[in-house]
């Protein structure tokens, strides 16, 4: 092991100067947007300069080069020094800063990936670590590769669980190139944090939790150094540098002081910089260069995806959609080494133990702790080195729906696969049911949900998620239903499938999975009274294929029956009537759960709920009446 070597004298002063820039550069950008946290960004102003100017290595030219150290700013709120440290390090002019969080700008208020060196979105707190752990765990067991990740925390985030959860799964999975540094600086935005300074309760707390841990000055340069050098030498634990810092460091009157969170210095700003540029030797932009990375990975372009095999069922047979996710995450893992799966503990639920078992290098267990999934996911997906799915039971993803929404801020490709969907599922009863989960993910910019409705489709629907941009959402279900789909049949996003018509149909009905079955049924049953209906698949529920709703609407006489296993608002109903608003001449009937439900049989329940066979036959013979 090679021995730490103290910096020299001339590496420590342009350190001392660099972070004291970092300081001016903060200041002057929220002066001219007035707002923005400049207190934040001044201490951790030592911490982003030893890190950008010593530890990490990249190249500023290319800032999502594969081969780069990643930095993750998880207290988001202090962006200008992000974008100050990349000025210094010469990515952009340093008049650019001063455009901070106008709408021509890309230096927004927090980082979002519209900027070349962002790879997540931070801003809400808890969130940075989880992505950063992701980014880690495929550095070290996908890319096998050398460079490291580093995260810097604020003292406030810490109260989030989140960052527990993502601290339990770094230390889980041994990954030794990861660094997450807490800058504890003893105040939050309206109040003193609840441990404020006591730099061994959060000692005690982090290595309970497994992990290798410092305690610095996190205004002292030479020893973040000697930190980040030890972090370097520690093999099968990640580091925590815990940095006891004062919030607007080098500020007068302002150092340590509440109520200035979130405020820009203002009035005083001129006379703040000339008493910090006072303690800078050289005030020049950053003489000190990164360092290069020590190999160069190269770039990946997965091309088109596809699965293994097709699928292989007899059309008739009873297979749930969760289980044909499960069949094509393993086909398309055995065919695409950088597939990814991962699931929050009911992997035999979801079935994504089926890639588990067949590729089991490819198969994170994230354990039940779900906000850290989506975040560990969306850190996978980063950089285009990984093709990931996430899965558990839907109703649960919404305890991650803030990740989820970061994701989106983020232009994440995650996949999310949510099952147990719907009152379908029986016996489990509410708290198990997810009846809100398409009304969440419609509601993310960019995001493409697929409701299969039988195993053919759910299994195109994941290979066609492994293709699509953005992040997708697939929803299965619980029981049994009919294959009516040849295996050889093509699915394409947007675009619905009609799956019984005639020209004699008197109304159109759309439903998805188990609705769809019991449609089928209720189709036949209404043939035999002479009544004909048209059955609709849209198989997306976003995007929506609209040019296909209207044309089955006007073909039946302007009569929709919406049935869906999901509350009314935000679901499919809500969906198709966004469609038909404005059109002459439609009347739509929307049948779904309209309360909490209860445990009972998934025939019992469908039939409480008036969404089985019989109430979509009274719903067509009320339609037909009007």
């Amino acid at each position: 092991m090679s021995i730490y070597e103290k910096p020299d004298s001339h590496k420590i002063e342009a350190l001392k100067d660099a972070a004291n820039r970092l300081r001016v550069l903060s200041i002057k950008s929220t002066n001219a947007s007035n707002s923005g946290h400049p207190t934040s960004c001044c201490s951790a102003a030592e911490i982003v300069a030893t890190l950008f100017f010593s530890e990490m290595k990249y190249q500023p030219s290319v800032p999502r080069s594969a081969s780069n150290d990643r930095f993750v700013l998880s207290k988001g709120h202090a962006a200008p020094i992000l974008y100050a440290a990349w000025s210094e390090a010469g990515l952009f002019p340093e008049e650019d800063l001063l455009q901070l969080r106008r709408l021509n700008c890309d230096l927004e208020g927090h980082p979002t990936p519209r900027l070349s060196f962002v790879d997540v979105a931070t801003g809400s707190l808890g969130q940075g670590i989880g992505c950063a752990a992701g980014m880690a765990y495929v550095g070290k067991y996908v890319d096998h590769a050398s460079y490291r990740v580093y995260c810097l925390l604020g003292d406030g985030e810490s109260a989030e669980g989140s960052v527990w959860e993502a601290l339990h799964f770094a230390s889980h999975y041994a990954l030794d190139n990861l660094v997450a540094v807490f800058d504890v600086n003893r105040l939050g935005q309206s109040d003193p944090t609840a441990l404020q300074h006591d730099l061994d309760a959060y000692q005690n707390r982090v290595e309970s939790f497994g992990w290798n841990t410092y305690v610095v000055d996190g205004h002292d340069v030479e020893a973040l150094c000697k930190a980040l050098y030890q972090a370097r030498t520690v093999k099968d634990k990640p580091t925590c540098i815990l940095a006891k810092t004062l919030k607007g460091k080098g500020i007068p009157n302002v150092e340590d002081q509440e109520n200035w969170h979130g405020k820009a210095i203002g009035a005083k700003g001129n006379e703040v910089i000339a008493y910090i540029e006072q303690h800078i030797s050289k005030n020049v932009r950053c003489e000190l260069h990164p360092q290069l990375p020590s190999e160069q990975l190269a770039e990946i372009d997965f091309g088109h995806v596809a699965m293994s095999e097709n699928p292989s069922y007899k059309l008739g047979e009873q297979v749930a959609t969760r289980l044909a996710y499960g069949t094509a995450l393993a086909k398309l893992g055995k065919n695409c080494p950088r597939v990814i799966g991962l699931d929050a503990d009911t992997k035999n639920s979801t079935f994504s133990h089926k890639l588990k078992d067949q590729q089991p290098k490819q198969f994170i267990e994230c354990f039940i702790a779900e906000q850290n999934m989506v975040g560990v996911a969306i850190g996978c997906a980063t950089r285009n080195r990984a093709i990931v799915f996430a899965s558990t039971f839907a109703c649960f993803l919404s305890r991650a729906y803030d990740q989820l929404r970061m994701g989106a801020i983020s232009q994440t490709n995650a996949n999310f696969s949510g099952s147990h969907c719907g009152i379908s599922i029986g016996e489990d009863g509410p708290s198990q049911m997810a009846l809100e989960d398409l009304a969440m993910f419609r509601a993310i910019p960019g995001c493409t949900v697929f409701y299969p409705s039988d195993a053919v489709s759910a299994e195109r629907a994941v290979e066609l998620a492994a293709n699509t941009k953005g992040m997708c959402f697939i929803r299965t279900s619980r029981p049994n239903v009919p294959v009516i789909y040849d295996n050889t049949e093509e699915f394409h996003v947007g675009k619905a499938k009609i799956v019984r018509q005639s020209n004699e149909d008197q109304v159109t009905i759309i439903g998805a999975c188990i609705t769809l079955s019991e449609s089928v049924k209720a189709a036949v049953q209404l043939e035999a009274s002479g009544i004909k209906v048209r059955i609709v698949d849209l198989f997306t529920i976003k995007p929506l294929d609209s040019q296909t709703i209207l044309y089955c609407a006007q073909q039946t006489g302007g009569r929709v029956l919406v049935v869906e296993d999901h509350y009314p608002q935000g679901g499919i109903g809500d969906a198709v009537a966004s469609v038909l608003a404005g059109q002459r001449n439609v009347i739509m009937k929307h049948l779904a759960v309209n309360d909490v439900p209860r445990s009972g049989t998934c025939e019992e329940l469908l039939d409480m709920f008036k969404i089985s066979a019989k109430h979509i036959v009274a719903a067509v013979l009320e339609l037909i009446t009007v």
